[in-house]
């Protein structure tokens, strides 16, 4: 496993750079109701409640799967301007607690429920695929890349489930796993696998080689209650200032994107 820690003359930058800003009151109350709010949305939930799901439960994954190719296509495009791809801490405040420092990149083609124009612009197959979505709340490529590791974790609601397409897989599948509650999961390229993210899960790269998907996250289909619950939830966090300031941050990193396209 590599060394993730700053050299020591940048602690102080490097830490900086990363410190998590304190919730928002209201965001703290939030999250100290959410699990009330979960479980009625759990009890309202037609595919039911568990850690991982048979994608098979959700029509619209078959047509996905096989836009894959036209995806993957987009996906090497993006590839040959790295650079300009933000790690995902950079982005996203919340996550600086769980980003590995420069080994967990992603390229936002909709965050709850904004799109990023540009972004799909670049990649106006893969747009159109996911727009296709029922429900559809944040869909982007996320780059692990070799000897990263995300550490335990959960999700926050229950009103969305997260599903993974393979995209890039390290040939030693097994290296490159993800463990979600007691279940442990590989990805397949072309193939889609779906989890509810309130469960704890833990994801590691023990390859040399990167490791991409195609990351959606989408309304859990419930009946009324769940529903109004989970919408009134949703809307909160996106407007909250998290969801806000990731908006900024990927304005900046658009300006780097244009510039090293400029270059080439």
């Amino acid at each position: 496993m590599n060394d993730l820690s700053p050299a020591p003359a940048q602690d102080a930058q490097a830490e900086a750079k990363r410190k998590v800003p304190p919730l928002p009151p209201l965001f703290r109350i939030g999250k100290r109701l959410r699990h009330r709010f979960s479980a009625l949305i759990a009890r309202s939930s037609t595919v039911g409640d568990t850690p991982v799901y048979d994608p098979r439960l959700f029509p619209w994954i078959a047509v996905l799967e096989r836009r894959w190719p036209e995806i993957r296509a987009e996906l090497d495009a993006l590839l040959a301007h790295q650079d300009a791809i933000p790690p995902l801490a950079d982005i996203s405040p919340d996550h600086r607690r769980i980003a590995p420092p420069g080994k967990w990149r992603s390229f936002f083609l909709v965050g709850y429920g904004y799109r990023s124009e540009a972004n799909c612009a670049r990649c106006p197959r893969t747009a159109e695929a996911v727009a296709a979505i029922p429900g559809l709340n944040s869909a982007f490529f996320s780059i692990l890349e070799p000897g990263a590791h995300i550490p335990r974790h959960r999700g926050v609601t229950k009103a969305i489930l997260t599903a993974h397409l393979g995209l890039v897989v390290p040939v030693k599948r097994e290296a490159c796993r993800m463990q979600v509650d007691e279940e442990r999961l590989t990805w397949d390229t072309g193939k889609m696998l779906v989890f509810d993210d309130t469960y704890f899960h833990e994801v590691w790269n023990d390859t040399d080689e990167q490791r991409v998907i195609l990351l959606i996250q989408f309304r859990r289909p419930t009946g009324v209650l769940g529903r109004i619950v989970g919408g009134l939830f949703l809307a909160g966090v996106r407007r909250s200032r998290f969801v806000q300031d990731a908006r900024s941050s990927l304005g900046s990193w658009e300006k780097a994107m244009q510039k090293l396209e400029r270059e080439h």
